[in-house]
């Protein structure tokens, strides 16, 4: 089973930019998209006749063209449950998590597909920080106890947080950034003291060079400098199913490329 997980800044801005193509030449049993920007109501036409024998969730969130989940999964693929939500009415209008418990090859299987938020402060002036940090407070509770319930339990998506220094290109400069501040690093260390592996970082301890999120601005990408910000992390059972774990650098169509995780 191939699970791919993107980031996709708009899907009716990236149907327009090889979408399609990527579908058919990844192959993914289970699609797992961030920043949708849109309502299940202006799913474009594209997507059905793309994916007709694709099943989905979509979020339902209540913010217009911000934010927003979906996961896509074949017909085939044994389902438990579907929710749309986080069960947390101050993260409700982003439509930020979206959940796929199914059956594969006799094992139960929760599923998490997430897009944090960012912690930029808003053009309103809002800070958004602390939003970020309380966020990741919840989700930390609720995988808990899901894996409580589900001994396979999933989470993919744009955690918007660069780890380790082996993640960012120029840790140093961005020591003082959102996204890579000593704050945000130690939501990600108390993920990992709960024992939700980072799959990538597991199977390539010192590979370095490898990110997730390139800006448009200074030909950032052409020049490979920017962050990792997208994640599969899983509890320790799904480690022995992993079978590969890889970026899609070269997929263009966005500011973030795909992740694929393939289980057997």
């Amino acid at each position: 089973m191939i699970i791919a997980s993107r980031n996709v800044n708009g899907i009716r801005s990236v149907i327009q930019k090889g979408f399609a193509d990527w579908v058919n030449s990844t192959n993914p049993d289970i699609i797992c998209l961030q920043e949708v920007k849109a309502f299940e109501n202006q799913i474009p036409e594209e997507i059905r006749f793309l994916m007709p024998d694709y099943d989905y969730v979509w979020h339902h969130g209540s913010r217009p063209g911000y934010a927003g989940t979906a996961i896509f999964f074949r017909n085939w693929i044994q389902i438990k449950e579907k929710k749309a939500d986080f069960d947390q009415q101050m993260f409700y209008e982003d439509g930020r998590i979206t959940q796929l418990d199914f059956t594969f090859n006799d094992c139960d299987f929760s599923l998490l597909n997430c897009y944090f938020p960012n912690g930029w402060t808003r053009s309103d002036g809002t800070e958004m920080l602390s939003y970020k940090l309380l966020f990741y407070t919840y989700f930390r509770d609720y995988i808990l106890q899901l894996q409580k319930i589900w001994k396979w339990v999933i989470t993919t998506g744009d955690f918007n947080i660069c780890h380790h220094p082996i993640d960012i290109a120029n840790p140093v400069a961005n020591k003082n950034s959102i996204g890579f501040l000593p704050i945000e690093r130690a939501e990600m260390d108390k993920l990992e003291n709960e024992h939700f592996v980072d799959v990538f970082r597991h199977f390539n301890p010192s590979l370095a060079n490898k990110y997730t999120w390139w800006s448009y601005r200074a030909g950032a990408r052409a020049r490979n400098i920017w962050w990792r910000l997208d994640y599969f992390r899983v509890s320790p059972s799904v480690l022995q199913l992993v079978q590969s774990v890889q970026h899609q650098e070269n997929q263009q169509g966005s500011d973030h490329c795909p992740i694929l995780l393939e289980i057997r």
